[in-house]
């Protein structure tokens, strides 16, 4: 009998241990998902931003190049030789190359930057989910 009631306290001591582990892996567990899930809202907050302005870029550029192509034509059509045609026509194709050609620098700085900008949050994402993977 005085055995028994022993095995029947070491089971009810491994079960409390278990329990009490399990309650401390739940409550690391609870912590790490909250921590990835602000680090991966932060940094999707911040690619989001980053998209709303290249889209924005990208909208102004498409305006001001549409703008210069009507202001083109409109000299064109009032065209008097050959000459002063080719003239015009040369002159907008090396504005539009050497505005296109800026505009891509442009673009390329703000995706480096948003590229730049996003990482500095991912750490903390993959420490939570290194923290659950354990």
């Amino acid at each position: 009998m005085r055995e028994t009631n022993r095995m029947a306290e070491e089971v009810n001591r491994m079960g409390e241990e278990v329990q009490a582990r399990a309650q401390k892996f739940g409550r690391e567990y609870e912590k790490a998902a909250e921590t990835g899930f602000e680090a991966a809202s932060r940094s999707f907050g911040e690619a989001n931003k980053g998209f709303q302005a290249l889209a924005a870029e990208m909208m102004n550029y498409s305006k001001a190049t549409f703008d210069d192509a009507v202001r083109t034509w409109e000299q064109l059509i009032g065209v008097k030789s050959l000459e002063q045609a080719i003239q015009i026509q040369s002159d907008y194709a090396k504005r539009v190359y050497d505005n296109h050609m800026a505009e891509l620098s442009k673009l390329g700085e703000m995706y480096v930057s948003l590229v730049g900008r996003t990482p500095t949050l991912q750490p903390k994402a993959l420490r939570a989910t290194n923290a659950l993977a354990r």
